[in-house]
C-alpha cells in the first residue's frame, strides 16, 4: 500500500515541505500558526502503532516543528495534538497561541470556522519550515 494524504487533510491545509519521514502542511486559518505533520505511513493511524525508528523519527520533527512555531512572533503557548476523531489517518497538529487568539484558553479543533489565507499570506510560514526541512 503507497501513501496517499487524506482527502480532507489536502483540502484543510496547504503543503509546506517533506521532512524525513512526515509530510508537513499549513492548517489554511489565518488565525493560528498551525502545522499539521502526516507521517508518510501507509494506513498509520495511532502513534503507538509506528515502528520503534518511525515513532523516534516522528518525535524528532515534531520537536523541531514545535521549537519553530514557538519561536514565531506573539506565540507563548504550543499545543500539539493526534486526535483522529474527523480523520483517521494518523496526522500531528502543532499549534502556535496566544491569549488574544480567539479560541484562547480553550482548543482549536471546532471553536469556528477556520479563516483562509488570502493570496501568499501563508509563504512566510511555509518558507520557516522549508528552511527547517532543508536543515533537517
Amino acid at each position: 500500500m503507497a501513501f496517499s494524504l487524506d482527502p480532507r487533510l489536502a483540502a484543510d491545509t496547504l503543503f509546506a515541505a517533506h521532512f524525513p519521514l512526515c509530510e508537513v502542511r499549513v492548517m489554511n486559518d489565518v488565525r493560528y500558526p498551525w502545522l499539521v505533520a502526516v507521517p508518510r505511513v501507509p494506513g498509520a493511524v495511532e502513534l503507538f502503532g509506528l515502528t520503534p525508528e518511525n515513532a523516534e523519527q516522528v518525535w524528532a520533527e515534531i520537536q523541531a516543528l514545535g521549537t519553530l512555531v514557538a519561536s514565531l512572533p506573539g506565540v507563548s503557548k504550543v499545543n500539539i495534538g493526534a486526535l483522529g476523531n474527523m480523520v483517521r489517518q494518523l496526522h500531528i497538529h502543532i499549534v502556535g497561541r496566544h491569549d488574544n487568539d480567539p479560541a484562547w484558553p480553550g482548543p482549536v479543533w471546532g471553536h469556528s470556522p477556520a479563516k483562509p489565507y488570502e493570496s501568499d499570506q501563508a509563504v512566510p510560514l511555509i518558507d520557516h519550515v522549508m528552511g527547517l526541512a532543508h536543515n533537517f
